[in-house]
């Protein structure tokens, strides 16, 4: 598969029961390549692994949206509504943002514009107030991703867990 016009090429859907597996591979795969590149003191276990993997459990809770490009699964983003189970959204009416991942030989092309543009759109038919997100510290080039779309750095929304510290973005949509 060619990677030119991927981007416009890409179908955007939500996901279905059979796309988990491609899903969480995809999670997987993106994850571990890309913080490996950027972060190496990152190690992702076995837990986090089946984590990623539990694609099922997340669509219980979230709108899990694919890109599918000649029939495969590509790309994909998660939407936790306001006051999900596991929504780490800090703001109230607010929607989080998660597990935004390419496949890795589309890295680059523009791939994520359409799948972010979906989870927007979804959003806004929610009728939130504003998306949040949170990006691993260190990972300033994802941080910058989300900025040039409009989010802003917003420190409040920061989380400090015992693995990870994690920065806090919010997109207001009102």
């Amino acid at each position: 598969m060619s990677t030119q016009n991927v981007a416009e090429r890409a179908v955007i859907r939500e996901a279905r029961p059979e796309d988990d597996a491609a899903i969480g591979e995809l999670l997987v795969e993106a994850f571990i390549t890309q913080y490996a590149k950027k972060l190496p003191e990152v190690v992702y276990t076995d837990e986090r692994k089946r984590e990623l993997r539990d694609v099922a459990a997340r669509r219980k809770v979230a709108t899990i949206l694919v890109a599918e490009v000649d029939g495969e699964v590509v790309g994909t983003v998660a939407l936790f509504p306001p006051g999900a189970p596991g929504s780490e959204a800090w703001l109230p009416n607010s929607a989080d943002l998660r597990g935004l991942a390419t496949a890795v030989r589309f890295h680059g092309t523009g791939l994520a514009k359409p799948l972010l543009d979906a989870a927007e759109d979804l959003a806004r038919k929610w009728g939130v107030d504003a998306i949040c997100l949170h990006v691993r510290k260190g990972a300033e080039g994802v941080g910058r991703l989300y900025m040039k779309r409009g989010f802003v750095r917003e420190p409040v929304g920061d989380m400090d867990l015992p693995s990870v510290f994690l920065t806090a973005y919010v997109k207001p949509l009102k």
